[in-house]
C-alpha cells in the first residue's frame, strides 16, 4: 500500500466500520441466500452494488431480500457459527482505537442478526443495521423500520456518522471510517480520515489510506497509536 503521511490515532475521537467484508470475512446476505439455494443470483446483485454498478443501494437490497423470502431463522444461525470469522487485524485495531481513546461505530447495510454478534464480540460502542422481519420463523423478505428510517444505505451512513460525531460534540475531521463497498463512500467522504480495506477500485481511488493486501491493523503504519 501507499503510505500517506503519518497521523496520530489519538487525534482521533470516533471510528466508524462497515460491517460485511470489512470486519467480517463475508457478506451475509449471501451466505443466506445459499440456504435458499440462490446464492449466484443474490452475490452478482452485491458485487455490482458494491463496485457502484447499482446507483441505488436501497433497490438492490429490497432486491435480493426478496429472493430470501421463506429462508428459516436457523439458516442465520448456521452462518454465523459456521461461516462468519472476523478478518485478520480487526481485535488488533479495535484494540489500539480503543486504547487510544477513540469511541467506534459499527455502521451496516446488513443485519442487527450478525451486527449485534459482532457488536458484543469486539465490544464497540455503538451500531446500527436493518432489522429483518421474521414470522413463524422465517424470513418474509422483508425489513422492519425503526425510529432512524427503514433502510441502512450510503447516505444513512453518512448521516449516522455524522449524528453520533454531533452526539459527542466533535467535529467530522475527529472522525475515521473503513469500509470496503460503494455504500460506504459517502461516510468515508465525510470523515476526517478512511480506509479502504480489501475494498473495490472505486473505493480504494477515494481514501485516505488503502490497505490491499495484509490485516486491518496495517493501518497503524499509518495512524501511529
Amino acid at each position: 500500500m501507499t503510505l500517506p503521511a503519518p497521523r496520530r490515532l489519538a487525534d482521533f475521537r470516533l471510528v466508524a466500520f462497515d460491517m460485511d467484508s470489512t470486519l467480517i470475512n463475508i457478506e451475509c446476505i449471501d451466505e443466506i441466500a445459499a440456504a435458499a439455494g440462490r446464492k449466484a443470483e443474490v452475490a452478482a446483485i452485491t458485487e455490482a452494488a458494491m463496485r457502484g454498478e447499482i446507483t441505488d443501494y436501497a433497490d438492490s437490497l429490497r432486491r435480493r431480500l426478496a429472493l430470501l423470502r421463506g429462508v428459516p431463522l436457523a439458516a442465520l444461525h448456521e452462518v454465523y457459527e459456521q461461516r462468519l470469522q472476523l478478518n485478520p487485524g480487526v481485535p488488533e485495531f479495535v484494540a489500539a482505537c480503543r486504547a487510544a481513546g477513540l469511541k467506534t461505530l459499527l455502521v451496516s447495510g446488513g443485519f442487527t442478526f450478525f451486527s449485534s454478534r459482532v457488536q458484543a464480540r469486539l465490544g464497540l460502542d455503538f451500531a446500527r443495521a436493518n432489522v429483518l422481519e421474521v414470522q413463524d420463523g422465517m424470513l418474509t423478505g422483508g425489513l422492519l423500520p425503526q425510529p432512524w428510517g427503514v433502510i441502512v444505505d450510503g447516505a444513512e451512513k453518512r448521516r449516522t456518522l455524522l449524528d453520533v460525531a454531533d452526539l459527542m460534540g466533535i467535529t467530522p475531521a475527529q472522525t475515521i471510517a473503513v469500509g470496503d463497498g460503494a455504500n460506504d463512500l459517502p461516510m468515508m467522504q465525510a470523515a476526517g480520515f478512511s480506509i479502504a480495506f480489501h475494498a473495490k477500485p472505486a473505493v480504494r481511488v477515494q481514501a485516505s489510506l488503502a490497505i490491499d493486501t495484509g490485516g486491518m491493523d496495517r493501518a497503524l503504519e499509518v495512524l501511529r497509536p
